[in-house]
């Protein structure tokens, strides 16, 4: 819809005949009813229009309504400045903290993130592999942290061998209300630059043909989700869905338990990088995904 309505607004424009009344004398509370209707990036692009979509897009009760229910515990977040910096927040006016919220907020020494996405201001997440209890992690016989700039953290942890894999995480935080996707964004095989192109070597990938990886999620709510599948993409990231669940009260906290495990110890599995795992918007996705086999999915109050 965004998309539509900002065409006719700019060729409505365009073609106003001179002297006649444009747009440009549209009321600047008619506009600002225009512009609630629309995405971010819309707003900002009627804006350029004239004085009267300039001066709408920069009243607060537009920007409110498209940032999330519990905005100001996320502008807690933001840090640096000191006392000066926090008292300049509390000032500061919706457009501007959308403008912030969109860029990643990092936080737990820089191990995890999240940021709004653009279009709709939802909440998004990344938990850096270094975030994640990786069992056999400080053995440099199993594991190694590669740098690289493919991963949003500067770092992913490299599998080179291990008979018992596990990979577990846990967050707590106020996500606003909506359902989210949770993934574990991994990587057959060893990548690198070579002659300023990527090449990737899967020769040390092994044991994920022989049996599914078990993924698991559950909250402080009772809400559960059990999938398996094989790890098959070798050569490019993906995104393995571990499950969904859904937030519905912004004040609260909600607390995460998730996993990624393949612990058959008749063989050993290898040639394994663990970027991070990733909380989405239900439905928003930047990569590919692939969703395994739901073995079981349900919530207390389903249960009940």
């Amino acid at each position: 819809m965004g998309a539509g309505v900002s065409s006719f607004f700019f060729s409505a424009a365009a073609e106003a005949a001179p002297g006649a009344a444009g747009l440009g004398d549209l009321p600047e509370l008619c506009a600002a009813q225009v512009l609630l209707r629309l995405d971010a990036p819309e707003i900002c692009r009627l804006a350029r229009l004239n004085h009267a979509f300039r001066g709408a897009a920069g009243a607060d009760f537009v920007w409110e309504a498209k940032l999330p229910e519990n905005y100001r515990h996320l502008i807690g977040y933001v840090e640096g400045g000191g006392e000066e910096g926090r008292r300049r927040r509390r000032r500061a006016g919706t457009k501007e903290i959308y403008a912030r919220l969109s860029r990643p907020v990092s936080f737990d020494d820089g191990t995890k993130e999240f940021w709004l996405e653009k279009s709709k201001g939802r909440v998004c997440m990344a938990l850096s592999s270094k975030a994640l209890v990786i069992t056999g992690i400080d053995d440099r016989r199993y594991w190694t942290h590669m740098p690289t700039t493919e991963s949003r953290f500067q770092s992913v942890a490299y599998l080179q061998q291990i008979w018992w894999f596990e990979v577990v995480g846990e967050l707590d935080f106020c996500f606003p209300v909506g359902t989210y996707s949770l993934y574990f964004r991994v990587h057959l095989g060893k990548f690198s630059k070579r002659f300023g192109r990527r090449v990737c070597s899967t020769e040390n990938v092994h044991g994920w043909n022989k049996k599914p990886v078990r993924f698991q999620l559950s909250t402080s709510d009772g809400q559960n989700a059990l999938s398996q599948c094989y790890l098959d993409e070798p050569g490019s990231w993906v995104l393995y869905h571990a499950g969904d669940f859904v937030s519905t009260n912004p004040g609260q906290a909600l607390k995460l338990k998730f996993s990624m495990a393949q612990i058959d110890c008749t063989h050993t599995k290898g040639g394994l990088c663990v970027d991070s795992v990733l909380v989405y918007p239900k439905g928003f996705q930047q990569e590919k995904v692939v969703t395994g086999k739901i073995s079981e999915m349900r919530s207390s109050s389903s249960s009940s």
